[in-house]
């Protein structure tokens, strides 16, 4: 069994897999002043909420965009369960051909996404993860990452106009009772659910232009479940996929003997 976290600017992700399934997941607000004590002391707090022995983890495989946790992070995974995880770091070694001008600059919960895509849809793939930003990988036919776009994401927009405005407030992420609002809160709900359903549908229109073919479309990150119900498009709601591509490289680089380094 292995402990896989994903750690994004808003948000950590941790899930608790074998190699056939994902036992339990959990999410984690990222704070950048806890410790490695800290973040060992929560880990063990949700293994034994989940009712899972920590002693049962064999290894661990971290993906980070945050740099400053990824030692903090690395550490507490080695308080617990005795070794150092793997790190995936921006430009890791994996196997992915990534065509871009400075394939060292990607981030490593892109590479992480499209390596379970690959191995798991169709290609040529899109792929839309909406967390803090909102990212779009592309993978042609050939596997190859050709590259893709960033977006301010859904709850940064939306906190963007309430910050800005005097007289917009801040409201939550809920679905909008209808697409035309009838007042200032369903407007507001509207336009960013609305919105961003009609951007992802003419993003993917466009890039099917662009490679003249059709794609596989593969939505994931904490708001695509309130996003993709309202797009148009036929796209594949994975929330679980960079915990899919966590355990792919995890049991590639116990095949190897290696670590993963960036």
């Amino acid at each position: 069994m292995i402990l896989a976290l994903d750690v994004g600017n808003t948000n950590i992700v941790l899930g608790c897999m074998t190699e056939e399934h994902i036992c339990f997941t959990a999410r984690l607000s990222t704070n950048r002043l806890k410790t490695s004590y800290e973040y060992a002391v929560l880990l063990r707090d949700i293994f034994a909420l989940n009712h899972m022995e920590i002693g049962q983890v064999d290894g661990g495989i971290i993906s980070s965009v945050v740099p400053v946790l990824s030692e903090v992070l690395g550490e507490a995974v080695k308080l617990l369960i005795g070794t150092p995880p793997y790190l995936i770091g921006s430009g890791a070694k994996t196997d992915l051909t990534v065509c871009m001008d400075q394939p060292e600059q990607l981030g490593s919960d892109l590479i992480v996404d499209a390596v379970a895509a690959i191995a798991e849809y169709p290609k040529p793939l899109v792929i839309f993860d909406m967390g803090t930003a909102t990212t779009v990988s592309v993978v042609d036919t050939e596997g190859r990452y050709q590259g893709g776009m960033i977006i301010p994401g859904v709850m940064l927009t939306l906190e963007a106009v309430a910050s800005r405005t005097s007289q917009l407030p801040h409201v939550s992420l809920d679905k909008p009772k209808q697409l035309i609002g009838k007042n200032t809160i369903n407007c507001m709900k509207s336009g960013i659910v609305y919105g961003n359903a009609a951007m992802v549908d003419g993003i993917i229109e466009r890039i099917e232009e662009e490679l003249g073919a059709p794609v596989t479309v593969i939505a994931t990150g904490g708001v695509a479940g309130t996003i993709i119900p309202f797009c148009k498009r036929d796209i594949i709601y994975d929330d679980s996929l960079l915990l899919k591509g966590l355990r792919i490289l995890y049991q590639r680089q116990c095949q190897k003997g290696s670590e993963v380094v960036p």
